[in-house]
């Protein structure tokens, strides 16, 4: 600390001798050690290192330190609301166009979504006769209904059927019936114009279905699904 001080201050001479007197009363005959420090009176200082300018980077409004930056001060926060308002549009922007790819690739690609519809032509299907199609991996039952079976399927009471529906509420048209051919007992396969009320008979463990495809007897416990489907004419159905 001494030595820092001898070196700049004014009593550099005088706390020199001090240090000299005090070494050689506590070690006689000790020697000065020769220091190649700079002598004494001469600050060490950097002072040749150029300091750089930010002018270039400063708004022009701050350039003068005399001036006070509140006077410019509405100006740069609008700036700076215009930068974080940009910047969030622009983010959430990106995060939308993300989410929605994002979303888009997990939904089904063309040919699953063809895949999906089927579409059938009804004059190929005879009065009183049923066809079954694929779709969608499943078996799928159009019936061509007579108008017998008409009548008498919507003269069935709800009141003794298990699963409760009218026939009127499960075609669209009543020549039409169509349902999946899935067993909803154990899903197997029922056999068209079969059983006791002439619809579907599963032989697996007899479940008998009428011509509309309610379960009227043996262990299923609804009625056959009915798919959604829409005629976009008298002579083509699309189901899906």
């Amino acid at each position: 600390m001494m030595t820092i001080t001898a070196r700049c201050g004014a009593f550099s001479s005088y706390l020199q001798a001090t240090k000299h007197t005090l070494r050689s009363l506590v070690f006689p005959g000790a020697k000065d050690a020769v220091t190649a420090a700079a002598p004494g009176g001469i600050r060490l200082a950097h002072t040749d290192i150029k300091i750089p300018d930010f002018s270039d980077y400063r708004r022009p409004d701050v350039l003068n330190p005399k001036k006070s930056s509140q006077e410019s001060s509405n100006s740069r926060k609008a700036f700076s609301y215009l930068v974080t308002g940009a910047t969030t549009v622009v983010g959430v922007y990106a995060a939308k166009t993300v989410v929605t790819q994002f979303i888009s690739s997990m939904s089904a690609s063309a040919d699953v979504l063809a895949l999906s519809k089927i579409e059938i032509k009804l004059g190929d299907i005879p009065e009183g006769k049923n066809m079954t199609f694929k779709w969608r991996g499943k078996p799928l039952f159009v019936r061509h209904r007579t108008e017998k079976e008409i009548a008498a399927e919507a003269a069935v009471s709800i009141a003794e059927l298990r699963d409760p529906q009218h026939d009127k509420d499960r075609v669209v048209n009543p020549k039409w019936v169509i349902v999946l051919g899935v067993c909803t007992h154990l899903g197997c396969v029922p056999i068209a114009n079969a059983g006791d009320f002439g619809g579907y008979y599963c032989p697996c463990h007899g479940s008998h279905y009428d011509a509309s495809g309610r379960i009227r007897k043996g262990p299923a416990p609804l009625n056959l699904e009915v798919p959604y489907y829409e005629f976009p004419d008298d002579d083509t159905v699309v189901v899906g």
